[in-house]
């Protein structure tokens, strides 16, 4: 069940859309503004609203990494905002209906009225590649999940498919009266008869009809783009389409003024949501949480929440000692990431199938030539949430022998000492036991006939062996 949980009703004038990071909202409006709320209550945070725009504000989009929010008008200019503190970062030149990160927040894709396509690399701020669709206007676009290709849709109803050289692939007339929007899920499906590994992805038009479609690439074939279903429901025009982060529900907006969430793998209504008064603009999941936002000409976004079967900040694996992480299902994974303020990674993991071992592994290197992390910063803080995590495996007591703990402390010994009762305990915590005045054994509560305490080299050796070996095992597994 869907529940509707806030209503936002800052913006003067029609919501065009909305976006989520891990822990913010950012919607834009036809009253030139940008305005960013937090997760945790929706209040709005202090330096929003955001007002760099001189004409209506079409467009709003989070990097991956959440650091950056894009922002598109028919002013000219697409603006690149730091989330954190919504300073102004730079001024792209075109005139822009619609823009999206790639995955790895490497490039800036855009979309302009008279059909030009461009592609901006996000750390020169320079053009990378352009180019031009055939008829009509450009007003949707989508990257895969692994950024090897992005889609885009025209006012005249062709889907393109693209790869990032800006090289066209594929095109396709999905719509007769024009698309209006597309999105491709982040989670590719498979093909049990033939191992294949297909893109999913969604358009909607005016022509009042949502339609899922199968992209895939062969060796053969080259791309292949194959229709899957149409989703009904809607009676008008349907404005917006995305999908949940697990790719098994998609959202529509339309200006039947309602929402409907579709259950993908049996093209089932789940909900229809008819709280707006006005065309819907707009709909977007939030990528680790059980949250919607749905925007409209009325002026307002409404926030929903409902159960959704992916792995959030709520769910996380609550003591990593419980379930060793190299047993860690890819869920456990992302259910980690979402802990450590990782949330925009989620999509990426799970897409190269990273479970627990194959995290314990990550390196610089595989973070940036295997899963194309380039931001220096991001590969840094990823790095440093492994190697804590990675301290955290070494130092968690598993299986240790029971000769090789402290009785008092029950802890692996560190500089074990033998007691005049026969006993070993870790140093500090039987000086720490004799000096609150107990003249007493810890293991037997017999009076110690001497408070010496002699070093059990022998046991230190064979601890440290120990240690040498469990380390071994990690290495090779």
């Amino acid at each position: 069940m869907a529940t509707l949980i806030h209503t936002l009703a800052d913006h003067s004038d029609d919501v065009n859309y909305c976006a989520f990071s891990s822990s913010c909202l950012a919607t834009c409006s036809l009253d030139k503004t940008v305005r960013v709320y937090s997760l945790k209550d929706f209040t709005e945070l202090p330096y929003s609203p955001l007002r760099g725009h001189t004409y209506a504000v079409h467009c709003c989009c989070f990097s991956p990494s959440g650091q950056l929010l894009a922002s598109c008008s028919t002013d000219g200019t697409t603006l690149l905002w730091g989330s954190g503190d919504g300073q102004l970062l730079a001024v792209l030149g075109h005139p822009v209906r619609v823009c999206r990160f790639s995955p790895g927040s490497a490039h800036l894709l855009s979309g302009a009225a008279d059909g030009s396509v461009a592609l901006w690399n996000t750390q020169t701020l320079k053009l990378y590649r352009s180019g031009n669709v055939k008829d009509g206007s450009l007003v949707a676009c989508a990257f895969s999940p692994n950024g090897n290709f992005f889609v885009t849709g025209s006012s005249c109803g062709d889907l393109t498919i693209w790869d990032d050289k800006m090289r066209c692939l594929y095109n396709e007339k999905a719509h007769d009266l024009g698309v209006t929007c597309c999105d491709i899920s982040s989670q590719p499906i498979s093909d049990g008869e033939h191992g294949f590994r297909y893109f999913q992805m969604a358009s909607c038009g005016q022509d009042n009809q949502i339609k899922l479609w199968l992209i895939l690439f062969t060796d053969v074939l080259g791309v292949e783009l194959k229709y899957k279903c149409t989703l009904n429901g809607h009676s008008a025009p349907v404005l917006a389409c995305a999908f949940s982060y697990d790719g098994q529900m998609l959202v529509s907006g339309s200006v039947d003024k309602r929402v409907i969430i579709h259950e993908t793998s049996t093209a089932n209504t789940l909900h229809t949501l008819s709280q707006h008064t006005r065309y819907v603009t707009t709909c977007a999941f939030a990528p680790c949480s059980p949250l919607l936002a749905t925007g409209s000409m009325d002026k307002t976004v409404n926030i929903w929440q409902f159960d959704l079967k992916q792995p959030c900040a709520g769910n996380t694996v609550e003591n990593e000692s419980k379930v060793a992480v190299e047993d860690w299902s890819e869920d456990d994974v992302s259910a980690w990431l979402c802990a450590q303020d990782l949330a925009d990674f989620v999509g990426l993991f799970k897409r190269n199938n990273i479970d627990g071992k194959q995290l314990l592994n990550l390196t610089k290197e595989s973070l940036t030539n295997e899963l194309k992390i380039e931001s220096l910063g991001l590969r840094s803080k990823v790095l440093q949430k492994i190697e804590d995590l990675r301290m955290k495996v070494i130092s968690v007591p598993v299986a240790i022998p029971d000769e090789f703990l402290c009785p008092i402390t029950r802890e692996l010994m560190k500089d074990p000492v033998i007691a005049a009762d026969g006993y070993s305990y870790e140093k500090e915590a039987v000086e720490n036991w004799i000096s609150n005045k107990r003249r007493s054994s810890p293991m037997t509560n017999l009076p110690l006939p001497s408070l010496m305490l002699t070093p059990n080299r022998t046991l230190k050796m064979a601890i440290a062996r120990w240690l040498e070996t469990q380390q071994k095992y990690r290495e090779t597994t």
